[in-house]
């Protein structure tokens, strides 16, 4: 029995634990922290919740994913991945829906990792996770577009083209102000790095769009600039823990909710780990992530967070400023805490603009434009993959894309799987050139006896094999006596071919002719007899090597 696969990092991390290692945790926690802070307010109010809930969010998940997961320098909390899945989960089910969506969300993230498919989740097709990537990217935008341009529109429309029919049909109401806040919100972050890479673009932006808000309130009479307190009440106090009521119906109603929460938590947490390995030079454990990343969506809920999973941003902060342990996340999770508890209602004069700015940003960085134009230049079944993913995220919703894309996914390598299986027909005599024995110098040639037909087939037997095998034998085949099939180059052979293959037995014995298998490797030939091959055809007819299959086939021709 297999033992479990729960090694968090921060019991190794700690064992050899210096001064010095904690000094750079601690300068690299306070700056992700800074980092993290207006990231996780933009998110909040993005996917329809306040924005203490994406900080509570940071902080609680933030410290859980540092404490019990499986990378080292991992940091975790609210991402823009989830706004989509989280905005539609609050539009038909309200916040209680999320708070239960998410729990179910931590349950199933802990089944993955216990299930040992941490390896699995990461062969997820590249084109699928770049379609609803970008999908995601672009919807974020789209959402953003009101309140960056200041527009003055009531009920914004949920679905893509309506929304932006809305936006077209209400350019008149562009507040001039707030789109200057919001533009020069967007420049300020693009151009903060060339300045310095220390100081985040979206902090910089923040604080100076800020003060310029409340300049141009309280000395130039401006109050078209909507800030976060115009929208909500922030509250700095710490929620408590609560767990809510759970109903089988409200429960089997999520699911797929719950389930898409999952998925994109363990693909976007995964994603971050391995490209985190590939700068630090070290392993993570992926199956320990994803038990991690569970525990921390049923912490977060219960405290009234939002959906959380690994940050790529963040976490590339955390590896640039030094962070080398679970520990700079934790200290991540303190500075944001200390932050929510004595700077929170300072929150209330951010101006909505700047907060679209700084997700327009984000949405960009998301977009993944350069892997998406270099994926258009792939196989044409990839580009299929890719832009039905995409045009599904954005049109639809994000459940809908990655089913479907998986879908799609799994048909297109069924199709591609099929088709490495070779079956040719062989005719008057067989080279033995081709064979093992070729190294030995041997030229011998085996001809084929008169009324017997010999096909090879080269490769795993399984679905699709078996159709082009009746195909081929349509095409090419008579009425012979002996029906000789080579299965030397058989790896495996599965249900589908078993059926294909007794199929085809059956059908040969109701035309007389006799079916000889030739060459059967051993685990393949054990496959045969537990499904009652020898019986069907006779023992004598599965032969390990075609010179014997050629004798048997002369003895029943010339019988």
């Amino acid at each position: 029995m297999r033992t479990l696969d729960f090694r968090p990092k921060m019991l190794s991390a700690i064992r050899n634990y210096n001064r010095q290692t904690f000094s750079a945790d601690l300068m690299a926690g306070i700056i992700v922290g800074i980092v993290a802070l207006p990231l996780a307010i933009a998110f909040a109010i993005a996917s329809g919740v306040s924005p203490e809930k994406g900080i509570v969010t940071a902080i609680v998940a933030g410290f859980v994913i540092s404490a019990t997961g499986g990378s080292r320098v991992q940091i975790g909390g609210p991402t823009g991945a989830f706004i989509v899945i989280v905005a539609g989960i609050i539009n038909q089910c309200g916040m209680q829906g999320l708070t239960v969506a998410t729990l179910m969300a931590g349950v199933f993230l802990i089944g993955f990792g216990l299930l040992r498919l941490g390896t699995i989740i990461k062969y997820i097709p590249y084109p699928i996770i770049v379609g609803f990537t970008s999908g995601i990217a672009v919807t974020i935008f789209t959402t953003q577009v009101k309140d960056l341009l200041g527009m003055q529109i009531d009920n914004v429309p949920g679905d893509f083209v309506a929304r932006w029919l809305s936006y077209f049909q209400n350019i008149g109401s562009i507040d001039a102000w707030s789109a200057g806040i919001g533009l020069v919100s967007v420049a300020l972050i693009a151009l903060s790095p060339l300045v310095s890479r220390k100081v985040p673009g979206s902090l910089v932006a923040i604080i100076l769009m800020t003060v310029a808000a409340l300049l141009l309130r309280n000395y130039a009479g401006v109050t078209s600039i909507e800030t976060i307190g115009d929208r909500f009440s922030i509250s700095s106090q710490l929620p408590d823990a609560v767990v809510p009521a759970l109903s089988w119906e409200g429960i089997r109603q999520l699911v797929v909710p719950a389930m898409t929460i999952a998925v994109l938590g363990a693909i976007e947490s995964l994603l971050s780990a391995t490209v985190a390995d590939g700068v630090i030079g070290d392993h993570h454990n992926s199956n320990t992530e994803l038990i991690g990343q569970g525990l921390a969506n049923i912490a977060s809920p219960i405290f009234g967070g939002i959906p959380a999973t690994g940050a790529i941003a963040r976490t590339m902060t955390n590896i640039n400023n030094g962070g080398r342990t679970p520990v700079a996340g934790i200290v991540h999770a303190v500075v944001l805490l200390l932050i929510f508890l004595f700077l929170m209602p300072l929150a209330k004069y951010i101006p909505m603009a700047c907060l679209a700015g700084v997700l327009v940003v984000v949405s960009y960085g998301m977009s993944g434009w350069r892997s998406f134009r270099a994926l258009l230049r792939g196989p044409k079944s990839d580009v299929s993959v890719l832009i039905l993913t995409f045009l599904l995220t954005i049109i639809f919703d994000l459940t809908v894309a990655i089913e479907v894309g998986l879908l799609c996914a799994c048909l297109l390598f069924m199709r591609r799987m099929s088709e490495t299986t070779d079956v040719k027909a062989i005719y008057n005599e067989i080279d033995l050139n081709e064979d093992a024995d070729m190294q030995s110098g041997n030229l011998e040639h085996l001809s084929i006896p008169r009324g017997v037909e010999v096909y090879e087939i080269n490769g795993p037997y399984f679905f699709g094999a078996g159709t082009r095998f009746e195909d081929i034998m349509a095409r090419y085949g008579g009425h012979p006596e002996v029906r000789i099939i080579r299965m030397r180059k058989v790896p495996f052979i599965d249900s589908t071919g078993l059926h294909n293959l007794e199929n085809m037995c059956l059908m040969s014995q109701k035309e007389g002719i006799t079916v000889v298998l030739s060459g059967v490797n051993p685990k393949v030939e054990a496959v045969l007899k537990r499904n009652g091959f020898p019986e069907l055809i006779g023992s004598e007819n599965i032969c390990n090597h075609i010179d014997l299959a050629l004798q048997r086939a002369r003895s029943l021709t010339q019988g």
